[in-house]
C-alpha cells in the first residue's frame, strides 16, 4: 500500500467515526459574523488589555492549516480570504463531545469556530473557542511540504493546491481582477459601451491566426472559435455605437510558450472619429492610471528591470530598427525600403529568408530580430508595412505603411492598434491579397468576409481600434515570468494520469 493511500484510509476511518458520533461532516451552511481578514485588520493593533476589556465575540471559519495539541488543550490556525488566525481549543471550554470531535480533525479540514477574541501569553491574536464545528472533512491529505508548493506541474494542474500553499498566487489573481476592473471603469467613464460578440463564428476573422474549428449539428455548419472580436465590434460602429469595448476570450490554435496560451483574454475597444495617434494618447493616460491604481507609484519591477510608466517612447518601425541596430553603422532608412537590401541584411544576421518573402514581411522580421528585445521601457512602435496590417488604413504620405502601432514594455507586446480601414473597395482588395497569401501556404492569412465588406458599404465613420492583452499586462504588473502564472487554469500537455495510466498519488 502506498503512503498516500494509507493516509487517505486513515482519514476515511476518521470520517466514519465522525458520522458514528452523530456529526454531519458536510453541513450545508455556517453563519459567520466576521471573516478572518476583517478580524485581523480590525483587532491586530489592539493590546491584550484592550481585547480583554472589549470581550469581543466572533464566529468565523476557515481551512485548518496547522494544528498542535497537548492533551486537553490544542492550538490550530485557520486560513480564509488570504488571512490566517489562531484558535485555542480547550476541553473544559468547548465540552468533551466537541473536543473529541476536534481530535478527529486533520490539516485541510474546514472548521467553524465561535469564541472570544483574546491574546495568548506569546501575544498572538487568538479565538478562545466556546464551540467548534466541522464544515468539510478533507479526505485527501495536502501534499508534503505544501507550504510553499514548488512543483510547477502540480501548481498549474492543481491550482487549488497552489492557491492554498502559495500566498503570492492569491495576490497575483487579486491584482489581475483589479486590472480588469480599472480598465472597465476607465472606458465607461469616457462614454464607452461594453458589449458582447459571438465566440463561435462562421469565419475566423479580425486577426491573422490559426483558429480552432468546431461543428454545429443543428445548423449543419462548421464554426470557428473566435480569434478576435474585431470585425463584429466594427459592425457595431457602423450601426451607430461610436464607442464600444469588450473584455473577451480568444482562442488561437498555435504554439504554447511563456507568452502564449491557446486561450487568452483581451480588452478590445473602438473610438469613432479618431485615429491611431488619438489612441496612443489615450493608452498613455489609461496605463499610467492603471499602474498608479494597482502599484505603488509609476515604476514597476519586472525581472531585473525597472519600468517607468511616467513616460512613453515612440519610434516608427524603420526608426526602431536603426535605433537599436547592434553594429557600429546602422542601415540607412533608404536601404530598409529595398527588398534586395533587406534580404542581404537578414542573411548577414544568419536569418533564413523564406522563398517569396515580400518586403513587408522581411521588414517585420528584421524589426523582431533587431529591436523587440530592447523594448523594455514603455514604447510605441508605429507605421507597419501594409501587408502585415490587412485591416488598417494606409498612410496618405507613404501608402507602403499603415497607421498602426504596437505597445511594448518589459520586452512584451502589450497592445496592437490602428486607424481602421473603412474604404470597402480597398478592404476587398486587401482580403484578396490575403487569399493569395493563403494559397501560398500561409494558413494564418485572413479570409474574405463579404458581410463585413457589406457593412462597410453602408459607411463606417473614421475610427481607431485597439486590443490590449490582459494576460501579458497582468504578467508585467505582477512580475510574473510566464503567462501560466496569471491564468488560473493554463493549458498543459496531458499528464500520465490523464492519458489513462495508473493513479498518481
Amino acid at each position: 500500500m502506498s503512503a498516500g493511500k494509507e493516509l487517505i484510509d486513515r482519514r476515511m476511518e476518521k470520517l466514519r467515526s465522525i458520522r458514528a458520533g452523530g456529526y454531519e461532516p458536510y453541513p450545508a451552511n455556517y453563519d459567520l459574523t466576521h471573516e478572518i481578514p476583517w478580524i485581523l485588520e480590525s483587532f491586530s493593533q489592539l493590546e491584550t488589555a484592550e481585547l480583554e476589556a472589549a470581550r469581543r465575540k466572533v464566529r468565523t471559519a476557515g481551512r485548518m492549516v496547522s494544528i498542535r495539541g497537548h492533551g486537553k488543550v490544542s492550538f490550530a490556525h485557520l486560513s480564509q480570504g488570504g488571512g490566517r488566525l489562531q484558535i485555542y481549543v480547550r476541553r473544559d471550554r468547548v465540552g468533551p463531545e466537541e473536543h473529541d470531535l476536534f481530535r478527529l480533525l486533520d490539516i485541510g479540514d474546514f472548521l467553524g469556530v465561535e469564541g472570544e477574541l483574546l491574546r495568548t501569553r506569546t501575544g498572538e491574536l487568538t479565538v478562545f473557542a466556546d464551540s467548534v464545528r466541522l464544515l468539510s472533512k478533507s479526505v485527501r491529505p495536502l501534499p508534503e511540504k505544501w507550504h510553499g508548493l514548488a512543483d510547477v506541474e502540480v501548481r498549474y494542474r492543481q491550482r487549488y493546491l497552489d492557491l492554498m500553499a502559495n500566498s503570492r498566487v492569491r495576490s497575483v489573481f487579486v491584482r489581475r481582477n483589479r486590472i480588469i476592473s480599472f480598465l472597465r471603469r476607465f472606458l465607461e467613464a469616457r462614454g464607452f459601451l461594453e458589449v458582447e460578440t459571438p465566440m463561435m463564428q462562421v469565419l475566423a476573422g479580425g486577426a491573422t491566426a490559426r483558429p480552432f474549428k468546431t461543428y454545429h449539428e443543428a445548423l449543419g455548419i462548421p464554426l470557428y472559435l473566435r480569434i478576435a472580436p474585431e470585425l463584429y465590434l466594427k459592425r457595431l460602429v457602423v450601426g451607430g455605437l461610436d464607442r464600444v469595448f469588450e473584455i473577451n476570450r480568444n482562442f488561437r490554435n498555435e504554439g504554447v510558450s511563456t507568452r502564449h496560451n491557446p486561450e487568452f483574454t483581451m480588452l478590445e475597444f473602438y473610438q469613432a472619429y479618431s485615429d491611431y495617434g488619438d489612441l496612443m494618447d489615450l493608452t498613455e493616460e489609461m496605463l499610467g492610471g492603471l499602474v498608479r491604481e494597482v502599484c505603488p507609484g509609476l515604476e514597476v519591477e519586472y525581472g531585473s528591470a525597472t519600468i517607468d510608466f511616467s513616460s512613453f517612447q515612440r519610434y516608427s518601425m524603420v526608426d526602431a530598427i536603426r535605433q537599436f541596430w547592434p553594429g557600429p553603422q546602422a542601415p540607412s532608412a533608404e536601404s530598409l525600403m529595398d527588398s534586395t537590401g533587406l534580404k542581404t541584411l537578414l542573411r548577414d544576421r544568419n536569418l533564413e529568408v523564406p522563398a517569396g518573402s515580400s518586403w513587408d514581411r522581411m521588414l517585420g522580421l528584421l524589426f523582431e530580430t533587431v529591436a523587440e528585445k530592447h523594448l523594455i521601457q514603455p514604447t510605441f512602435i508605429y507605421d507597419f508595412p501594409a501587408q502585415l496590417s490587412p485591416l488598417s488604413k494606409r498612410k496618405t504620405d507613404d501608402p507602403r505603411f499603415t497607421e498602426r502601432f504596437e505597445l511594448f514594455a518589459g520586452g512584451l507586446e502589450l497592445a496592437n492598434a490602428y486607424s481602421e480601414l473603412n474604404d470597402p473597395e480597398e478592404q476587398r482588395q486587401r482580403f484578396r491579397e490575403q487569399l493569395i497569401d493563403r494559397e501560398r501556404g500561409n494558413d494564418e492569412a485572413h479570409e474574405m468576409d463579404e458581410d463585413y465588406i457589406r457593412a462597410l458599404e453602408y459607411g463606417m465613420p473614421p475610427v481607431a481600434g485597439e486590443g490590449i492583452g490582459i494576460d501579458r499586462l497582468a504578467m508585467l504588473l505582477t512580475n510574473s515570468p510566464s503567462i501560466r502564472e496569471v491564468i488560473l487554469f493554463p493549458h498543459l500537455r496531458p499528464s500520465r494520469r490523464e492519458r489513462g495510466s495508473r493513479d498518481e498519488e
